[in-house]
């Protein structure tokens, strides 16, 4: 275990949140947590645990204890039998995807993007994208957590308290290890193409019925979007992946080193957005290949932004876009990232923003360097006015009087947040505002 006792600033990856915390540490056990824990509560001190940073919000933040979990990040134990892997809680979906393809396994889902560890993505329930498929967290089927009074508890999917512990937001403690429900592991098979979003919108219950996993991205001031159908293939399929100028040219320079170029542009000079992305939603050519399902899930994501996305019934993602199209009709802004539209079933995490309803997920998106304030609170209202429920790790400003309407087990969870850290050791001013 190693600490810094400087004064110290932590900031997260699109540099939305910074916190001074009044010490980091670096555990490597659990035993370690539990220690550092008793020592925090000894010093009154509150005490977040963090892994890539890569939330939008200051969930993670402290001006306490700040616990990088960088040095939890091994994978301890696998039953080949049962498709079950127990792993460190600080492990990146990053390292753990080629060790469980090794085991000739995988996770179901995936999100587009792979650097958060395993508790991270766990506690703030990160989702991929399929209508019949569920978020990483509905993998879950173990935790162990450090509670404020040190413990260690197991709970597994006899424990009373494993709804609430599956999307903890860090509220009930700190989270050391995951059992994770594993499927052997599986190629899918890319299709990237663009459609007219009206077709889009018009086909879109085929789309997710026909398709595995689909997602579009549309570009505002225009009518064009990017769909994406990745779909399993048939046992023995050879796996046919990108070859190695089309990933870069696609995936490394237009996608990042381009993209990066652009958005600098669009800040200097705002009135060529919309030109920026007919141009853009154009140079995305049409493509096709077989890989290794994460290696299709995820993309580079290098150019820094900021990031607001809601679940919502899907029945309403029509008249959601279709608000969205006329706020910027109306010439509030113009934005120069795409709208990433994406699909996952109900499931029964109590703080899971599929909780007990299928969804659509829309996301906006905003450059670092670029003010998103007006564009996320348009935005957030629109979403809203449509039963929204925001993601855990993106930026929204709803509080507990609001989120308590929408998810049926919020008093429960705050029931078992009260047992467990009845001292708010593990409180910040985030989940102050969004648990009460």
């Amino acid at each position: 275990m190693t600490t810094d006792a400087q004064a110290l600033v932590w900031t997260n990856w699109s540099r939305s949140v910074e916190a001074h915390p009044a010490r980091i540490a670096h555990p490597a056990s659990t035993a370690d947590v539990s220690a550092l824990v008793r020592d925090a509560a000894a010093a009154g001190q509150t005490i977040k645990a963090v892994g890539a940073g890569h939330s939008f919000t200051a969930i993670a933040a402290t001006d306490g204890v700040l616990l990088h979990l960088d040095r939890m990040s091994r994978l301890l134990t696998h039953d080949i039998s049962t498709g079950r892997v127990r792993v460190q809680a600080g492990i990146s979906l990053r390292a753990l995807n080629p060790q469980l393809k090794a085991l000739g396994l995988a996770l179901p889902n995936l999100g587009d993007v792979d650097p958060q560890t395993v508790a991270g993505a766990v506690s703030t329930g990160t989702h991929g994208t399929g209508a019949a498929l569920f978020g990483i967290s509905a993998a879950v089927v173990g935790v162990q957590i450090v509670t404020a009074a040190a413990q260690i508890l197991e709970i597994d999917e006899q424990h009373p308290w494993f709804g609430a512990a599956r999307v903890s937001l860090g509220a009930l403690g700190i989270l050391t290890e995951v059992t994770l429900q594993c499927v052997p592991a599986f190629l899918l098979h890319a299709h990237e193409g663009s459609m007219v979003l009206p077709e889009v919108l018009d086909r879109v219950h085929e789309l997710t019925v026909d398709n595995d996993h689909v997602e579009f991205y549309w570009f505002p001031h225009t009518e064009k979007a990017l769909v994406k159908r990745n779909n399993r293939v048939a046992e023995g399929t050879v796996r046919q992946p990108l070859g190695r100028f089309r990933h870069w040219l696609d995936d490394e320079f237009l996608s990042n080193t381009v993209f990066e170029g652009i958005n600098r542009l669009a800040r200097q000079t705002p009135a060529l957005i919309p030109t920026i992305n007919r141009i853009s939603a154009s140079a995305l050519g049409a493509r096709e290949y077989v890989d290794d399902s994460y290696n299709v899930f995820v993309s580079s994501r290098k150019v820094r932004f900021r990031e607001s996305e809601f679940a919502i019934p899907r029945d309403a993602l029509p008249s959601v876009l279709g608000e969205l199209q006329a706020w910027f009709g109306a010439g509030h802004e113009n934005i120069s990232f795409p709208i990433e539209v994406r699909f996952a079933a109900a499931d029964d995490v109590w703080m899971s923003t599929g909780h007990e309803r299928d969804n659509c997920y829309v996301a906006v998106h905003q450059y670092h360097r670029t003010d998103h304030t007006s564009y996320f609170a348009a935005a957030q209202d629109i979403f809203t006015a449509h039963d929204g429920r925001p993601h855990w790790g993106k930026l929204h400003t709803l509080d507990s009087t609001y989120l308590r309407k929408h998810y049926s087990r919020f008093d429960e969870f705050v029931a078992v947040r009260d047992q467990l850290d009845p001292e708010r050791r593990f409180s910040n001013p985030y989940l102050d505002r969004v648990l009460g």
